[in-house]
């Protein structure tokens, strides 16, 4: 045997079968390491929460989408054709006939309105923010424990402190003034706890040791370092505040008596029982509260991009 067929036969020997390549099964077109079951459930359930959705928008649209039909008829034709669509547009002549009635009584009620919502709302959001911030950032005996009196705070109903409120406010003589309604509008438990969350989520607190390490006084890192960075944190905070004020219905009516001083939803309410009483027509309080909704649609549409940035934020913590 040759040298030469030696060495072949120890190459053979050594040469081992490589093993077989596996076969790669092709996944369908999807979502990458899902199964075809995966992938159907998750459809479902993204088809179903859209369900629900929908359905929600269209419980809550309805009714707005009637009160705009209905404040757009004609005095003599409220209830006349389809409720659901036009006819009989007068909406103008509406208009003219509601801010003339009594004198323009309604928009004296609507600028009051505006007056308890923005100034409640704008002091409300502050110490709220100023309340969840100090909560949050400074470390002091009984921490925890005020949170738990304001997360306490928070589930206990408001309508609950409507009469100690009117007890409190005739003693001290502010009755049937627009203080009566706008200091417990300032007071907000849940205002404080977004705060608290908006403040942990939005301030590190490298920049407010930095801010310290420059001189700033704790005054000024707040007002001038802390708020800014919260700033969609104030629109979000400011929004709850300004809906739950220019809603309130129950305070006002115990502390008020002028009909000057009224907000929009009394005075609503007072032409309501006039209607039952045949002293004045439906359609002005159908017009007067499609009117009463406009400025919180034109609130949330202005403030959106704040409003949602803000909510993303809160949802970090």
């Amino acid at each position: 045997m040759t040298t030469r067929s030696l060495s072949a036969e120890a190459e053979a020997v050594t040469r081992a079968p490589e093993p077989a390549a596996p076969r790669r099964t092709r996944r369908p077109a999807g979502t990458p390491g899902l199964r075809p079951d995966s992938l159907e459930t998750t459809a479902r359930s993204r088809w179903a929460v859209t369900s629900v959705l929908v359905l929600t928008a269209i419980y809550f649209l309805f009714p707005l989408w009637w009160l705009l039909v209905a404040a757009t008829k004609d005095a003599g034709y409220t209830f006349a054709g389809s409720p659901l669509w036009f006819s009989h547009f007068d909406l103008f002549g509406n208009l003219a006939d509601l801010f003339g009635y009594q004198d323009g009584i309604y928009g004296v009620w609507l600028a009051n309105s505006a007056l308890y919502s923005i100034v409640g709302a704008g002091l409300g959001t502050l110490i709220a923010v100023a309340c969840g911030y100090a909560l949050e950032k400074y470390d002091f005996p009984g921490r925890g424990v005020l949170f738990a009196v304001v997360l306490g705070a928070v589930l206990v109903p408001k309508v609950l402190f409507t009469l100690p409120l009117f007890l409190m406010f005739a003693q001290t003589g502010i009755i049937d003034t627009y203080l009566a309604v706008i200091l417990p509008s300032v007071v907000s438990p849940f205002g404080v706890y977004l705060g608290r969350i908006f403040a942990a989520s939005s301030v590190p607190d490298e920049v407010i040791e930095a801010a310290r390490l420059d001189g700033a006084n704790e005054g000024r890192i707040f007002f001038g370092v802390s708020l800014r960075m919260m700033a969609p944190a104030l629109v979000t905070i400011f929004l709850f505040q300004f809906v739950e004020i220019w809603n309130n219905f129950l305070l006002p009516s115990q502390v008020l008596i002028s009909g000057d001083l009224r907000p929009v939803t009394v005075g609503l309410v007072s032409w309501n029982a006039l209607v039952q009483a045949g002293q004045i027509e439906r359609h002005m309080v159908i017009v007067g509260a499609f009117v009463a909704v406009v400025p919180l649609v034109v609130a949330f549409l202005c403030l959106q991009r704040f409003w949602r940035s803000g909510l993303a934020a809160g949802a970090i913590k």
